[in-house]
């Protein structure tokens, strides 16, 4: 028998025009063939470390819209999952010439804000599957583009300047996190969701994957 597809299966392929745009946006395949400039890289980190405060607090966020303990313990990990990668994003953006205090007094681009506080507010208005639908395209949309850079790439990994962003979230580690979002979402529609529910569904994943790729396109234009 086949296995039904999961919630994110769903959502993506209802999304697959904006799919493709966010996953294979141009800064993602020059960060894939090392041609992106240095210095859109720089940007992208310095955002994508206010970015991580904010996704921090929407797993905070995800305890609080919680109403048991196995979903408390899932947004809990994910928190500090987050909270760590940012000690280990504050390493690595200091190998590119940007000090934490620096990226502490960046001032918010437009497509920071807008995307954050989307997430944020789907958390607030909505339940907990809204939430985790807004934070789906992110969390395991990296996963998916990482893995993919990776293997197109091959043994030319090995000249990359983006080397070890795009190992990082192709590694076992990040993996697993894109995994059990995905699992987490499937348990969360077996208990909130239903037929009625998919539609706004699908606009709010469609929303947060435009609002990616919009994420990227800062990056490479050096966007304020």
């Amino acid at each position: 028998m086949t296995e039904a597809p999961s919630l994110f299966d769903a959502l993506r392929d209802a999304c697959a025009d904006d799919w493709r745009a966010y996953t294979g946006h141009a800064f993602v395949r020059r960060l894939g063939d090392g041609t992106l400039p240095e210095e859109c890289f720089r940007h992208y980190l310095g955002q994508d470390y206010l970015f991580l405060i904010h996704f921090a607090r929407a797993y905070g966020l995800a305890v609080f819209k919680s109403d048991n303990l196995e979903d408390m313990r899932q947004a809990a990990g994910g928190m500090a999952a987050i909270l760590d990668e940012m000690g280990l994003h504050v390493r690595y953006c200091h190998q590119w010439g940007i000090p934490a205090e620096e990226m502490a007094a960046l001032e918010e681009a437009e497509a920071t804000v807008a995307y954050t506080r989307f997430v944020l507010e789907r958390g607030l208005a909505g339940d907990l599957l809204d939430l985790h639908v807004a934070l789906s395209p992110c969390v395991v949309g990296y996963a998916e583009i990482a893995a993919a850079l990776k293997a197109e790439a091959g043994a030319g990994l090995e000249g990359n300047p983006y080397r070890d962003w795009i190992e990082m979230y192709a590694g076992d580690d990040y993996q697993a996190v894109a995994a059990a979002q995905v699992a987490q979402l499937d348990r969360l529609m077996e208990r909130r969701g239903g037929p009625g529910r998919l539609p706004a569904l699908i606009d709010t994943f469609r929303t947060a994957t435009r609002l990616e790729a919009a994420f990227w396109e800062m990056g490479l234009r050096l966007a304020r």
